[in-house]
């Protein structure tokens, strides 16, 4: 008696490509988890965490941790990467939101001096740099300061070519706003004698002259606590309003 055995289907293996993206995911994820661990543990141990402490709160072994991580540095890199996301998570908002440049400058400043009073230690970390041990490349506290001043950058260049003036320095200007807020965060943040508010008034103030200044030499004088909007150009709400009324 014959006996006709059936064709066995195949099944077919995954293409490594596939794989090798899914391990890839699987790695970011992970990693992902044990800087958001890092982050804990800044906030329960201060800024001189170490990654006995860090590997505790992850829940696993510090070899664990250096499987994902080639040593403190690259883990240094990615806590700042996490910190800079979330500031301009905060900041871009912000960015955006309309109101006069008093209204603007302030809830700036005041977003980002509210996020180092929030994670105070985590800002020190990163900073002051006590867990890198070695020269960092990606540092991390650059990239955040570049990111906001091309910010500031587009703003105050847009508004600055709608009003006819030269927008050439505005990059210049823009890294030395933020150069002067963190300076003054960091000193405010070690020393706290006065309040948020109060520096966040000092520095607006600062800000709105020099911008004032620059406003003046190209013949236009504005008042800070004027509405001024931006669509398709630039008109102050308030003459707008009292054209219309005429």
């Amino acid at each position: 008696m014959s006996h006709t055995s059936r064709p066995v289907k195949a099944v077919p293996a995954d293409k490594p490509d596939a794989r090798r993206e899914r391990w890839r995911e699987h790695r970011q994820a992970r990693r992902a988890e044990f800087v958001e661990a890092a982050v804990r543990a800044i906030g329960k141990h201060g800024a001189e965490v170490g990654m006995d402490e860090i590997a505790a709160e992850a829940g696993v072994s510090k070899p664990v941790l250096y499987r994902h991580f080639s040593d403190k540095s690259d883990l240094y890199v990615a806590v700042g990467e996490w910190g800079t996301e979330l500031l301009m998570q905060r900041l871009r908002p912000l960015f955006r939101d309309s109101g006069t440049p008093n209204q603007r400058i302030r809830r700036l400043i005041d977003g980002y001096l509210g996020l180092i009073e929030q994670y105070p230690d985590l800002y020190r970390f990163v900073v002051q740099r006590t867990f890198a041990d070695r020269p960092v490349h990606d540092d991390p506290v650059s990239a955040e300061k570049t990111v906001i001043a091309n910010s500031l950058s587009r703003v105050l260049g847009e508004y600055l070519r709608l009003l006819g003036l030269d927008s050439g320095g505005v990059e210049v200007w823009s890294h030395g706003v933020v150069g002067l807020v963190q300076s003054s965060g960091d000193w405010w943040l070690e020393r706290q004698s006065m309040s948020r508010g109060d520096l966040t008034s000092y520095l607006a103030q600062i800000i709105w002259h020099a911008i004032d200044g620059l406003l003046r030499s190209g013949g236009i004088v504005l008042d800070p606590d004027e509405l001024i909007e931006l669509d398709g150009g630039l008109h102050l709400v308030e003459d707008d309003a009292e054209e219309s009324g005429s």
